[in-house]
């Protein structure tokens, strides 16, 4: 499990980078990596990345936490997953330093990276859909890696306000979910549960939507902000024929969807409406499945164990497919913002060579000559030499990233392949398996 939090860095980037850095709280720097810049140089490369942004934003950079939890992860595969966190969210395009910290008995990931992309010269716009972006991608990775993920809970969506006052006990629209689900139960239609709602002191309040309010509270609550189980559509529902709350089924995507198992469903042994909506979804499921199987000519378990395992196959090769060919763009993309820098600096760096007086050259031209050595260096370990025209490289970054887009595109398809071919083969196993209490009673006999 990893907990994610990020926030903005408006001043002394270099000071912030060098916390980071601290060699007491990376295993002497063994913990420190780098890409598109140099750790050291970083807080000079980033503002010289931000010199030919159009939109510079307000912010020097971004500052993310990766915290796991403690005994979970050691440092070397915190730092693994750090990495592959940052190019993913970031997708080779803007300059970072990382670093894993074990000085404190969890280990934590800092990642700060540059609020300009060198690739296009584009601010980082930091937002509820890239921070959701960011704890997604962190918890799939964890998974991947073999770590307990963060299950979303009833809690999701709600402000940590709210969040804390629910678990503390003080909550209006925790105390107002609570008398719902008490009296419901008793109640014939949605006018008795309003009744009783206002014996038991909330006032009640009529117009487009219900809303209630405690004694004492400030604002009336509206009864759809407490959740889907408590619009009133759905209350009628539970009053007419459910016994506790209940999501709304889900809208048909085209997708195989799984049996439902009624015998050990909790919601289908108290509610006998659940349970006869159950046992008719499952005979839809039958026939999706059987159509399924005969469209795609399959004839027996074995073939269908077949294509499940080609089809596994083929994920995993475009998987693969996919990641050589996002290395190759990220290797690309630094080949040309090294190549770029070393073009632009290279007239100050010979004329710094040519002066008579290079201290007082250099400190009129420090931050030039650190970037065009830094440039030379990584075009050097490159291959960027001699240096390859600009046309051409961009030429090869056009290609791999429709290459990449034409990848994605086939992942896609074959990802919900494989997903419709493993509901379908769950489907056909539980289908023709004998009845739970004929497996029991074959037990006891043996």
């Amino acid at each position: 499990m990893a907990v994610t939090k990020t926030h903005p860095v408006k001043s002394t980037l270099k000071a912030a980078i060098d916390y980071i850095c601290n060699p007491a709280k990376t295993d002497g720097r063994l913990l420190v990596s780098s890409y598109g810049c140099a750790a050291e140089t970083a807080d000079i490369e980033f503002a010289w990345t931000r010199r030919h942004a159009i939109d510079k934003g307000t912010h020097l950079g971004r500052h993310l936490i990766q915290a796991f939890q403690p005994g979970e992860v050691t440092p070397e595969q915190a730092h693994e997953i750090g990495m592959e966190l940052a190019r993913e969210i970031l997708g080779g395009k803007y300059e970072f330093v990382l670093t894993t910290h074990i000085d404190k008995d969890h280990v934590h990931n800092h990642l700060i990276f540059n609020a300009v992309s060198f690739a296009d010269h584009k601010h980082y716009h930091s937002n509820k859909r890239s921070y959701h972006f960011i704890r997604r991608t962190s918890d799939r990775l964890c998974k991947e890696h073999g770590l307990s993920v963060i299950v979303p809970g009833p809690d999701r969506g709600k402000s940590y306000i709210e969040q804390q006052t629910e678990r503390s006990g003080t909550s209006y629209k925790a105390k107002l979910r609570a008398a719902i689900d008490r009296l419901l139960p008793g109640c014939n239609d949605l006018e008795e549960l309003l009744r009783r709602l206002q014996r038991e002191g909330y006032e009640v309040k009529r117009g487009k939507y219900i809303s209630c309010r405690a004694p004492e509270q400030e604002r009336f609550t509206r009864l759809k902000t407490l959740g889907t189980d408590y619009a009133e559509e759905a209350l009628t529902a539970r009053i007419i024929g459910c016994a506790g709350p209940s999501r709304q089924p889900k809208q048909r995507s085209g997708k195989i969807s799984l049996l439902i198992d009624i015998q050990n469903n909790i919601k289908a042994q108290q509610s006998a409406g659940y349970r006869h909506w159950a046992t008719i979804e499952n005979l839809k499921r039958i026939a999706e499945t059987t159509n399924f199987l005969t469209e795609h000519g399959i004839g027996s378990y074995e073939e269908l164990t077949e294509r499940c395992e080609a089809v596994a196959a083929s994920a995993a090769r475009l998987k693969t497919e996919l990641r050589e060919t996002g290395a190759r763009i990220d290797e690309l993309a630094l080949k040309m913002k090294h190549v770029a820098t070393y073009r632009r600096l290279k007239p100050v760096y010979d004329r710094y060579k040519a002066s008579k007086d290079r201290e007082k050259f250099l400190r009129g031209y420090e931050s030039e000559i650190i970037l065009f050595e830094a440039a030379a260096r990584e075009c050097r370990r490159l291959g960027a030499v001699p240096l390859p025209s600009e046309e051409k490289m961009q030429a090869e970054m056009d290609a791999l990233a429709a290459r990449k887009a034409a990848i994605k595109a086939e992942q896609q398809k074959v990802r919900q392949e494989e997903q419709d071919y493993a509901a379908v083969r769950r489907n056909v196993e539980e289908f023709l398996a004998p009845p739970r209490q004929e497996r029991q009673k074959h037990m006891e006999l043996e």
